[in-house]
């Protein structure tokens, strides 16, 4: 009896085409496409003596470097890639300007706004967005991975920054340890006292 050769479909399911265009819902279903999976085929042995080889090692046991194993982008697909990029994000600023004309154009982006950023998500991390008389929500993780982006972005970075900038980041990582080292030891004295908070 001959089995037939199992297979498996692709569906196209994304929500926009390659050009950035919302695709039309009812064309979804046509995008499916059946492939026959890749049936090993048997070959006959050459004739002759067979010699018994050692299998090859499991791939667990191969060190491989991460980073080679990543394909890296070429330069032509890197400038395609960043002029559409800007494309789409002139004709964001134009729909926005448009809906609001009252705004005038978005700023660059520049190293004060990320370090003010990161700055933000670590405070709100530790409860700082806090409505008056609601009890704090603390993601102490959270956090801390903020403040340890900071501390990469300041050694990355160093000799690279203005005075300016090299002020914000070090008064923005004082800060944020102060406030860390003072929430975690509230929480390790309400964890040896875990009654002395209730009357």
């Amino acid at each position: 009896m001959v089995e037939k050769p199992p297979s498996f479909t692709v569906s196209d399911r994304r929500k926009f085409t390659i050009e950035g265009d919302l695709r039309d819902e009812s064309a979804l279903p046509a995008a499916e496409e059946t492939i026959p999976a890749p049936v090993a085929e048997a070959t006959a042995p050459p004739p002759g003596p067979h010699l018994v080889t050692q299998p090859p090692p499991p791939a667990e046991a191969e060190e491989v470097d991460q980073e080679e194993v990543i394909p890296e982008p070429t330069a032509q697909e890197s400038a395609e890639q960043h002029a559409a990029y800007q494309s789409s994000s002139e004709q964001l600023d134009s729909m926005l300007r448009q809906a609001n004309p009252e705004i005038g154009p978005s700023a660059p982006v520049n190293m004060e706004q990320i370090i003010q950023s990161m700055y933000i998500s670590a405070i709100v991390a530790m409860g700082a967005a806090t409505e008056p008389g609601q009890k704090p929500r603390i993601d102490i993780v959270g956090a801390r991975n903020s403040i340890d982006m900071l501390a990469v972005l300041q050694e990355k970075t160093k000799g690279n920054l203005t005075d300016k900038e090299q002020r914000l980041l070090q008064s923005a990582l004082f800060e944020l340890r102060m406030m860390f080292l003072e929430i975690t030891n509230a929480i390790a004295q309400q964890a040896q006292n875990p009654l002395k908070g209730i009357k």
